[in-house]
């Protein structure tokens, strides 16, 4: 297995991968996650692709078959009147194939955009997780995130 950037032949198993992400995501809250969609369009991920400013990583074995990916965007607050001038890198989405977890494809796939982002000159990584997905939540502490801020919600 080796890590690089997306490439427009890695459609096909980035979009076997979303799939898997929104399936997690609409078993757990399936009043906000639609059932067998994913979350860019063609076009979107192509443009994706080829911006260095949301680089896509990808795992893939010697066939070049995509095993995990991780989605990253650079976000800075610059000039903002109260955010620091922080550079981040926030991780949209890290996704390992379903038959191929527990082989520490995810944990390779973090630490890859870890290394990607100190070598960018960032202060820190973030992400999000959803409440329902609680192995993701683990992983990401075996990782040694930390609790940033929590989302909150009211259902009317």
């Amino acid at each position: 297995m080796h890590i690089r950037r997306a490439q427009e032949k890695d459609l096909p198993g980035l979009y076997k991968l979303l799939y898997q992400v929104n399936d997690v995501h609409h078993r757990g809250r399936p009043d906000l996650f639609k059932k067998g969609g994913r979350k860019y369009t063609e076009e979107e991920l192509i443009t994706m692709i080829h911006d260095d400013g949301k680089p896509i990583f990808v795992a893939v074995n010697d066939d070049e078959e995509v095993l995990g990916y991780a989605f990253c965007v650079f976000i800075q607050h610059k000039d903002d009147h109260i955010l620091t001038d922080i550079k981040t890198l926030y991780i949209d989405d890290l996704c390992v194939d379903e038959e191929q977890r527990g082989a520490h494809i995810g944990s390779s796939l973090y630490r890859y955009v870890l290394d990607f982002a100190k070598e960018s000159g960032c202060y820190n990584v973030t992400l999000n997780v959803w409440a329902l997905n609680e192995s993701a939540y683990k992983f990401y502490q075996k990782c040694g995130l930390s609790i940033q801020k929590i989302g909150m919600e009211k259902i009317l």
